[in-house]
């Protein structure tokens, strides 16, 4: 009996010191003054074309591909993108030197800018470059916004002729990171 006493005073003490915890008031307003800014990488574009592929004909372009580009219908992305990076690294095992050339469009296919990477030939050593980031921001992020198509054109540097029977390839990745800046007032 006298311990069921005891438990009961511990338990009502208890119950009192919860009651009397500190705490202060709540400033739910802050929630106004919220501000986000979320960063994502995504694939931009790829391609791995075969030697036996890149048979010019007596000129120097010898592919050339476009592919629709319609992120920037969205809404979000036009009101809220503040930054974008690309980021491109080409390999090339051809006994073969190029250029590519990556050619941003817009819904009229007029070239809004063009990127150019060298791509020296390959002589039996790895041959893989990472090209500097190119970075779009203010108005050359506006240029990017009106980006409806992205374009590659990949030009052959003189050398041994290509055939039906030539060696390698040469691939190209890239990836595109996004600044977003989200605030809520």
């Amino acid at each position: 009996m006298k311990l069921n006493c005891i438990n009961s005073i511990v338990r009502v003490f208890a119950v009192t010191i919860l009651f009397l915890s500190c705490s202060s008031d709540l400033d739910f307003d802050q929630v106004h003054d919220l501000k986000l800014e979320p960063v994502y990488v995504a694939n931009l574009a790829y391609f791995d074309i075969p030697a036996n592929e890149l048979i010019a004909d007596g000129g120097t372009q010898i592919a050339y591909d476009s592919s629709n580009f319609d992120v920037f219908k969205k809404q979000f992305l036009r009101d809220y993108l503040t930054k974008a990076a690309f980021d491109v690294e080409i390999e090339n095992n051809i006994e073969r030197g190029f250029v590519i050339n990556m050619l941003l469009l817009n819904s009229k296919n007029e070239i809004l800018t063009t990127s150019s990477y060298a791509v020296p030939a390959y002589k039996g050593t790895p041959n893989s470059i990472k090209y500097p980031t190119e970075v779009f921001e203010n108005q050359r992020l506006e240029l990017l916004k009106q980006t409806e198509k992205i374009g590659f054109v990949v030009l052959m540097s003189s050398g041994v002729p290509l055939d039906e029977n030539s060696l390698g390839n040469i691939k190209l990745r890239s990836s595109a990171t996004t600044y977003f800046e989200i605030e809520v007032e």
